[in-house]
């Protein structure tokens, strides 16, 4: 059997910044696993530039970003294994994996960095009818097909969802030659980022229809159509507002999924709102020693965001390690109030804190001159002016240590007022 003071599951840029910062604070057993053949994750098909602008202070893009960790994980001597796929976990933490060069390995660990990131919603998950053509894919595989692979999926495009993805895809798209008729979007708003809708739409007059869903795809062996028609206020297709667009290609960008399955399988607690694990403000989940961290947790609109996030776990889970994490004393939950979607973490305990403590979360709506609030028990200790708020952009607020050892309590709540209510 092998044994680890630490196993990172994922080689993304979750896992490499975990595995990096648990080595720079003294843990020198380290292994990080993952299941593609190279480290690097999901960043390796990115290569668009805009990553990096808040960790190194420049643009980069996907590759050159994963680079920089890849390139310092080697230059630390942390071990890692590609083409492994880890099986399952248990609650005493002994990893199951396998890949073709050692078999089946059952690795113990002191403790475990879950960073296997998130998957995408496919056309079988949002139940379109019609027939099953090819040039249906997801915005992602698509995207791996184009950049890395050498292939071009389509030439007359429709893409459904304004996530990120779908929205750098339809740049790529026309970039490669392809005609991209429109971006069609359920909801009253973008899923994206702003500055991908009008770096990625408007700079190349690809209109966006809101409040509008594929209602059917035509064609036998390959997409010959797709039919799109506007949705009422229960998302419901409204007769008589049908467009059909001729096209070979339908890309999804309908939504990502963390990648959950082994730490359901582990027993680990879920947020039915984000998919991921409920955790502390040491990233660490309900099974104690098992901690998650990036897309795993909740999707994150910036890869930089997942960096700061995963150096907290890596950097936590050496602690643990160390026995440096206090496991008693004051237990508090956050709340999402009036207009927040889901608050992470989910539990605090206030002697773990350093000095602040970040907490993440999205909006349910788009909203304009706004006061987020942060309560304790009812009592406002931090009310912050937002000009702007949109459910494709997540939200940060930091709470002062000395707020939360202020007094005993047992809820921190985050709640949206109107400006000058």
């Amino acid at each position: 059997m092998l044994s680890y003071d630490i196993v990172v599951i994922g080689g993304g840029p979750a896992g490499l910044a975990a595995a990096i910062e648990a080595k720079n604070n003294g843990v020198d057993s380290i292994l990080v696993i993952e299941r593609d053949r190279e480290l690097g994750g999901i960043l390796q098909q990115c290569i668009h530039n805009g990553f990096g602008l808040h960790i190194f202070k420049e643009e980069l893009t996907g590759p050159e970003y994963a680079e920089k960790f890849i390139m310092e994980l080697k230059g630390l001597g942390i071990e890692y294994k590609l083409d492994t796929m880890v099986l399952d976990i248990r609650e005493d933490k002994l990893v199951s994996a396998i890949n073709t060069e050692d078999g089946f390995m059952a690795i113990n660990a002191g403790a475990i960095v879950l960073a296997m990131g998130c998957r995408e919603r496919t056309r079988g998950a949002i139940n379109i009818p019609g027939t099953r053509p090819a040039g249906v894919l997801t915005a992602g595989t698509a995207q791996r097909f184009v950049n890395m692979e050498g292939y071009m999926v389509g030439k007359k495009v429709v893409i459904l969802g304004s996530g990120d993805i779908g929205l750098i895809m339809a740049r790529r798209m026309t970039l490669e030659g392809a005609e991209v008729l429109a971006v069609a979007e359920l909801m009253p708003f973008s899923g994206g980022l702003t500055r991908n809708i009008v770096q990625c739409l408007e700079d190349y007059d690809i209109p966006l229809l809101l409040s509008h869903t594929v209602t059917e795809i035509k064609g036998k062996d390959r997409v010959e159509g797709i039919v799109i028609a506007k949705v009422d206020e229960n998302r419901r297709p409204i007769p008589g507002t049908e467009k059909h667009f001729e096209c070979d290609t339908l890309l999804l960008s309908v939504g990502l999924i963390p990648e959950n399955e082994i730490s359901e399988k582990a027993g680990i607690k879920i947020d039915p709102v984000t998919s991921g694990p409920v955790v502390n403000e040491a990233m660490e989940t309900s099974i104690e020693g098992i901690f998650a961290c990036g897309n795993v947790v909740h999707v994150h609109d910036l890869v930089d965001f997942v960096t700061e996030e995963s150096r907290r776990a890596g950097k936590n889970a050496a602690k643990y390690i160390k026995k440096e994490i206090r496991k008693e004393g004051l237990m508090a939950d956050t709340k999402p109030g009036n207009g927040i979607r889901y608050i992470v973490p989910q539990r605090i305990r206030p002697e773990n804190v350093e000095k602040a403590l970040d907490l993440f979360m999205r909006v349910d709506d788009v909203y304009s001159e706004m006061n987020m609030v942060i309560s304790i028990d009812g009592r406002e200790i931090k009310r912050v002016k937002k000009r702007h708020l949109a459910p494709g952009e997540m939200e940060a607020v930091k709470i002062k240590k000395d707020d939360l050892m202020a007094s005993e309590y047992s809820v921190i709540t985050v709640s949206l007022e109107k400006e000058g209510a």
